[in-house]
């Protein structure tokens, strides 16, 4: 087990549109009170980098924390992770599943952003062990 980094925001989505939160409740249907928990397991848990936000202003895309869509923001890069990889966060275990897919809705931020984000946007995993996230929780990669 190897510290690779913490948690830096948390997002929900509800009806309504996305919700920041100082903690999440994850079991393996995903995350309580989101708007897709339960739908589809493989993509419970949607990860991303600081590095992604990083890159957009970088070629001068301001976006907001959780535009991008995820549940979790690190500030550790991921994608590099196989399908199979674990991450444990307090006393929550994820499994990567998949590599996020861009959603054409990225153009209404900014019509370069799909494009530039293409590879890193983010991450899918599923709940193996159930429990609470907090911002500012270690994140640890799982050998």
């Amino acid at each position: 087990m190897t510290k690779v980094g913490n948690v830096s925001s948390l997002f929900y989505s509800t009806a309504n549109g996305r919700t920041s939160t100082a903690e999440l409740l994850l079991d393996t249907k995903g995350i309580v009170k989101d708007k897709h928990y339960n739908k589809n397991i493989e993509r419970s848990v949607l990860i991303a980098s600081l590095d992604s936000y990083a890159l957009a202003k970088n070629h001068g895309i301001d976006v907001p924390y959780g535009a991008l869509g995820e549940n979790l923001l690190i500030d550790y890069n991921p994608y590099h992770l196989q399908a199979g990889a674990r991450l444990k966060i307090a006393n929550v275990t994820l499994e990567i599943s998949q590599h996020c897919t861009l959603c054409k809705s990225f153009t209404k931020i900014d019509a370069k952003l799909p494009k530039l984000l293409k590879d890193d946007r983010g991450i899918f995993a599923k709940v193996i062990k159930s429990g609470n996230i907090k911002e500012g929780d270690d994140i640890y990669l799982l050998d």
